[in-house]
C-alpha cells in the first residue's frame, strides 16, 4: 500500500474515533455548540492546543488527559466551526442527531480531500514534523483567525477563516494518524 493510501486510511480510522465522541457528545448535550460563534470556537481550539503545549513542557498537570483527547477535540471543534461558517444553522433550535451527523460527514469529507490535495502537493511532509510543530501551526492558525475576525472577515490575499479551520483540524489529525503509529489509541 503506497503512503497516500495509507494516510487516507490513517485518516478515516482517527476520524471515526473523533466522529465516535463527537456523536456521543451530540447524544449527552444535543447540539448547545450551535450557539458558538466563531470567536468562542477558535478560544476552545486555543485552549486545547495551549495544554497540549503544556503538556509538551512538562508542565505539571491536575487534571489528566491525554495529548490524544486534546487533538481529537480540536478535530471536533475545528469541524463545528466549518459547521457554523458553511452551513445554515439555525443557532434557536435543536438539530436532530440525523441532521448533525450529515454535516459532520459533509465537512470532514471537505476538510480530508483539501488534505490530499495538499498532502500530494506536500509529499507527506508532515511524517517528518515534530508533535510541538503541529501545536505551534494550530496555535498560529488560531491567531491569524483572531485577526480575521477583527479585519471584520475580510482579508486582502490570505485564505480565509474555514481554510484556517480545515488546516487546524488537517493538523490535528496528522498528529493523531503519528500517535496512532506508535500506539493505539
Amino acid at each position: 500500500m503506497n503512503e497516500a493510501k495509507n494516510t487516507s486510511v490513517q485518516y478515516d480510522n482517527c476520524l471515526a474515533i473523533c466522529k465516535k465522541i463527537f456523536i456521543n457528545k451530540a447524544k449527552d448535550y444535543g447540539t448547545s455548540w450551535r450557539v458558538y460563534r466563531t470567536i468562542s470556537i477558535a478560544d476552545q481550539i486555543y485552549i486545547k492546543a495551549w495544554r497540549i503545549r503544556q503538556l509538551q513542557e512538562g508542565i505539571i498537570q491536575q487534571v489528566e488527559d491525554t495529548d490524544e483527547s486534546e487533538f481529537m477535540a480540536i478535530v471536533n471543534y475545528g469541524i463545528i466551526g466549518n459547521i457554523l461558517l458553511l452551513k445554515n444553522i439555525d443557532s434557536s433550535r435543536e438539530i436532530p442527531l440525523d441532521e448533525v451527523e450529515q454535516h459532520y460527514d459533509e465537512t470532514a469529507s471537505n476538510i480530508k480531500a483539501l488534505m490530499m490535495q495538499k498532502n500530494n502537493d506536500y509529499g507527506e511532509a508532515w511524517r517528518n514534523m515534530s508533535f510541538a510543530s503541529f501545536v505551534d501551526l494550530i496555535l498560529t492558525k488560531i491567531l491569524r483567525i483572531r485577526q480575521i475576525i477583527q479585519n471584520e472577515g475580510k482579508t486582502i490575499s490570505s485564505e480565509g477563516i474555514d481554510a484556517n479551520f480545515a488546516d487546524i483540524v488537517n493538523y490535528a489529525m496528522f498528529a493523531l494518524i503519528l500517535k496512532a503509529e506508535n500506539k493505539k489509541l
